[in-house]
C-alpha cells in the first residue's frame, strides 16, 4: 500500500492558503521519515513547485501594497519605539 501524498501535483495551487497546507502536509510527511524514497523525491519536487508559487503569490502583493501605499513602504516601528 502506498500512502497519497497530497492533491495531484501537476496542478497548481487554487490560493497561496492551500498551497502553504499543501507544504505543510509534505513537510510533515517528509518529517515523518515514513515515505519511500521515490515518495520523498517526489514530494520534495511537489515543495519546490509549491514555494516558487507561495513566492510568486508574495511578490505580488508586495507589489499591489506598493501601489496602495504610493510606493512608501515603511518598516513597523520596533516595540517600545514611538512613531514620530
Amino acid at each position: 500500500m502506498s500512502k497519497k501524498l497530497t492533491a495531484d501535483p501537476t496542478t497548481a495551487p487554487v490560493s497561496f492558503e492551500e498551497a502553504m497546507a499543501e507544504l505543510a502536509t509534505l513537510v510533515a510527511q517528509m518529517e515523518a521519515g515514513q515515505l519511500p524514497l521515490e515518495a520523498s523525491v517526489a514530494a520534495y519536487a511537489r515543495g519546490s513547485e509549491l514555494v516558487k508559487f507561495c513566492a510568486a503569490q508574495l511578490e505580488k502583493v508586495e507589489s499591489q501594497v506598493k501601489v496602495l501605499e504610493g510606493d512608501m513602504l515603511k518598516p513597523f516601528a520596533e516595540s517600545g519605539e514611538a512613531e514620530q
